[in-house]
């Protein structure tokens, strides 16, 4: 077996032969969430009843939104300890680090299955760990001990052969693969890196390389856990949590590529999306405003080492705005020992609070029309917090390159020969440990004594409707192709400040997109999304669900829907349906009146007839979906449905 065939069948809930395209159940072993999307997700477990989660190991990380711009953000990281001290929770406060940078170093074990409220939460398959980005209310399942259904992905092989030269950087790796595959071509595929080339590479080297498959659609990336993950379990003083996985000599996949590390240069990726990947050679030059160095994808040792070495006795050009985000604590403490951060602040950087921060808006806006060059994983309009921004991918070489000289450049343009350098780069043999920032979960009984702590911004969860027997709507929005849940939900520290407050933030629902679409979605009173292709990449937050259906949108017709983002809708009572012929997307337009008879069975039967009332003609779509996934829809949502599978449970136990 490969690795991912190992995991899953050691964690199949049900008997299953695992052929791509199956649903499977699976039991989760860790869970992650984050405080911008969290609140939702300890809502929903509220509302279960239960005393305490029933998980290995559940972490609430504080890392994204640090920028307290009012009481919101610090009055949903107290209802978020609080519950997680309820619940027996880890919590990672404010401070301590980027959520998959701290659960890779400090909670990671091979051959584990981890769930993520957080699209880039494979970064953990690094280790070996079989690590997937799911929907708020997937982890309140999952920590319910529930197991939870996936859909069985075709396992990729991806052989590395040869080495990285000097001033390139595993972002490279990606973002080749990225140029290969595009964003939507991960699809219900899960990529394993094999091969002498990927035994070569770091663990942070190889979580840039996971993190960021996430956005070719894929499930999930994964490396052999093999003698550089000891070493990096060992520099973190747990070797004992190490345990060896690799793929059988004779593994089989569904499919196989192979990629010539030594082949590969600095490249970029151009707005507006991440597989707009060229090399940085070829990219039409432009004046830099604003450099990031940081984010869960590179802001490693390494990665922050080799930048500094880039800008060591040279200065940030006096046009640019130069910020570096470190990942965790832990990272800035071993630079600050080997000199790394004087290093930085010689040329002119300004360092950032250890946390997400830029990446989703939080900070750091360019300017207007501003071109920004970042080391994060996303580049959709608006995702910087500026719809005008210019914002191009690179490594932190790179970027910081292009911070010395203005312009688009790499660090070869810069150190010239000395770009040698930068091979000498490793991680410390042993890092610094401090847990001090981790607060372990109580004991059950003590845990019980604990009161939960709403502030007045945290409003109630809402809870969707059982599908009628007719739908009858108007379309709302007709979305082009590729919209993200930037898009849907907007980011920044203000509207992230909302989302524990689903009445207020649905008022911003499409905000960026269709300033307009709020008003008219409620005057509508119930109403129906149309959709290009790819609708809802991007981040996990199921809030791009959730608000849509506060606002009275019953389902989304589209091209195709990204893979959480259609797990979210159909959590949150939305129904996902795709066209049968893309071609009846053209001919339907905002407005028109849509009529579904029979729903119930026509949602059982996977195939869906849609009159369009106002034009006189009908089509057909289907619904990509499991049966259980069917019978949550009909339930009404997760929640409900969740109560109903604990209940059946509960009586099993009896």
């Amino acid at each position: 077996m490969n690795l991912i065939q190992k995991i899953i069948s050691s964690h199949l809930a049900k008997p299953s032969d695992m052929k791509p395209g199956e649903e499977i159940y699976i039991k989760v072993d860790h869970t992650i969430t984050h405080d911008i999307n969290a609140v939702m997700t300890y809502l929903a477990f509220e509302a279960l009843g239960l005393p305490r989660v029933r998980t290995e190991c559940s972490v609430s990380y504080l890392d994204h939104n640090l920028l307290y711009i009012n009481t919101n953000t610090p009055d949903d990281h107290i209802y978020l300890q609080s519950a997680a001290k309820r619940y027996g929770v880890w919590v990672s406060r404010p401070g301590n680090g980027i959520c998959h940078t701290v659960h890779l170093a400090r909670f990671s074990r091979p051959g584990k299955v981890l769930f993520g409220g957080d699209s880039h939460t494979p970064s953990c398959g690094a280790v070996g760990m079989l690590a997937i980005g799911v929907g708020g209310m997937d982890i309140a399942t999952a920590m319910a001990g529930v197991p939870m259904r996936l859909t069985m992905p075709k396992v990729v092989k991806v052989k590395l052969t040869g080495a990285l030269r000097p001033g390139v950087n595993p972002k490279e790796v990606v973002l080749e693969m990225l140029r290969r595959v595009s964003i939507r071509g991960g699809l219900g595929k899960a990529y394993e890196y094999v091969g002498p080339g990927a035994a070569a590479l770091s663990v942070p080297d190889r979580m840039t390389i996971t993190n960021m498959g996430a956005e070719m659609g894929a499930t999930t990336s994964i490396f052999p856990a093999d003698d550089v993950v000891r070493d990096f379990f060992r520099a973190q003083g747990r070797e004992a949590d190490f345990t060896e996985l690799i793929p059988d000599p004779d593994a089989c996949y569904d499919e196989e590529m192979e990629l010539d590390l030594s082949a590969l240069e600095p490249m970029m990726a151009c707005p507006s999306q991440p597989d707009n990947v060229r090399p940085v050679k070829e990219v039409e030059q432009e004046k830099v405003r604003q450099v990031f160095i940081g984010s869960c994808t590179n802001s490693s040792y390494s990665d922050i080492a080799k930048a500094a070495l880039v800008l060591k006795g040279r200065h940030v050009h006096e046009d640019v705005s130069c910020t570096v985000g470190i990942a965790s604590k832990q990272i800035y403490k071993a630079l600050l020992k080997d000199g790394y951060i004087d290093m930085l602040l010689d040329a002119g950087v300004r360092l950032l609070e250890f946390a997400c921060g830029p990446c989703c808006a939080i900070g750091q806006t360019p300017p207007t029309n501003g071109v920004a060059v970042r080391t994060s994983n996303r580049n959709f309009p608006g995702r910087s917090g500026s719809l005008s921004a210019k914002v191009y991918l690179a490594s932190p070489e790179t970027a910081a390159a292009c911070a010395v000289t203005g312009g688009f450049a790499t660090a070869e343009d810069v150190l010239g020969p000395d770009a040698q350098v930068l091979s000498k780069v490793c991680d410390p043999e042993l890092f610094p440990v401090d847990d001090s920032m981790l607060i372990k979960p109580l004991p059950e009984a003590e845990a019980a004594k604990v009161g939960i702590e709403k502030g007045p911004n945290i409003a109630y969860l809402p809870v969707p409707e059982v599908p009628g027997e007719e739908l009858s709507a108007a379309v709302s929005l007709k979305a082009r192709d590729n919209v993200s849940t930037d898009d849907i939900t907007p980011a920044s520290a203000e509207f992230s400040s909302m989302r524990s407050n689903i009445p207020l933030m649905s008022k911003y629902c499409f905000h960026r997109y269709d300033p307009e679409f709020a008003v008219r979605a409620k005057e509508l009173g119930r109403s129906i999304i149309i959709g290009g292709e790819n609708y809802g990449q991007g981040s996990s937050r199921e809030h791009a669900a959730i608000n849509p259906m506060f606002l009275g949108v019953k389902c989304v017709i589209a091209k195709s829907i990204a893979r959480i983002h259609k797990g979210n809708l159909i959590n949150h009572g939305i129904i996902p349906m795709l066209f049968e012929y893309k071609s009846d997307y053209g001919r339907i337009e905002q407005c028109d009146i849509l009529s579904i008879k029979g729903l119930p069975e026509q949602i059982l039967s996977r195939r869906v007839i849609v009159q369009d009332l106002t034009k006189g003609f009908e089509f057909a779509a289907v619904l990509d979906t499991t049966d259980r996934e069917a019978e949550t829809i009909l339930a009404g949502g997760q929640l409900r449905m969740l109560k109903k599978q604990l209940a059946e449970m509960e009586d099993q136990n009896a």
